[in-house]
């Protein structure tokens, strides 16, 4: 029993740490943090399976609030329940509230910098690279899946999006009811 008290202690305590470590070093936006989720939960500690980590992320994707946070939100109640909650929700947060309260304090010197501008042009073509290693390795385990259902629904997603211009929400609420349908029918005929 002690044991499993310190494995969970050894967890949240980790857990805290990655989500602090990884807000603080995650610019650009949330779907940057899907890859360094990714790389520390599934590639570093072997806590979570890359599949379940895919489904983790398209919950925290459908939710609202900043993917970062949800992320972290979904990932923490995976591995240690409410209080894995909680810890990996104030590592996530704690990085981006002390950055922006001192940027808010010294805004007036920082949009006239220079030197600022040009770092955070720069950090735009980073983010640019590594959202798209996030796309690159999403769609790669789509279509690993030989689910050709899945595929033609990321491609029709990707199509509506980009060429037609449709709002993301409706897309998302399109392929959550194209879900369960699929699921109904699929628990119906294994009945």
């Amino acid at each position: 029993m002690e044991e499993k008290s310190k494995d969970k202690g050894y967890i949240l305590r980790k857990l805290f740490f990655a989500c602090l470590y990884l807000s603080t070093f995650t610019f650009g936006g949330g779907y940057v943090i899907v890859t360094l989720l990714k790389e520390k939960f599934v590639d570093h500690y072997h806590w979570i399976d890359e599949e379940e980590m895919l489904d983790l992320v398209a919950i925290a994707q459908s939710s609202p609030g900043a993917i970062a946070v949800n992320g972290a939100i979904v990932v923490g109640y995976k591995l240690a329940g409410i209080p894995g909650v909680l810890v990996s929700t104030l590592g996530a947060i704690i990085p981006p509230m002390v950055i922006l309260s001192l940027i808010s304090v010294f805004y007036n010197a920082f949009c006239s910098n220079y030197y600022i501008a040009a770092l955070l042009k720069g950090m735009t073509a980073g983010v640019g690279a590594v959202i798209m290693s996030v796309v690159y390795d999403m769609g790669k385990n789509v279509v690993k899946s030989k689910d050709w259902i899945n595929i033609l629904i990321m491609a029709v997603s990707f199509c509506c999006s980009c060429f037609l211009n449709i709002n993301i929400i409706f897309i998302i609420l399109a392929t959550i009811v194209f879900g369960i349908v699929r699921t109904v029918i699929k628990e119906r005929k294994e009945k």
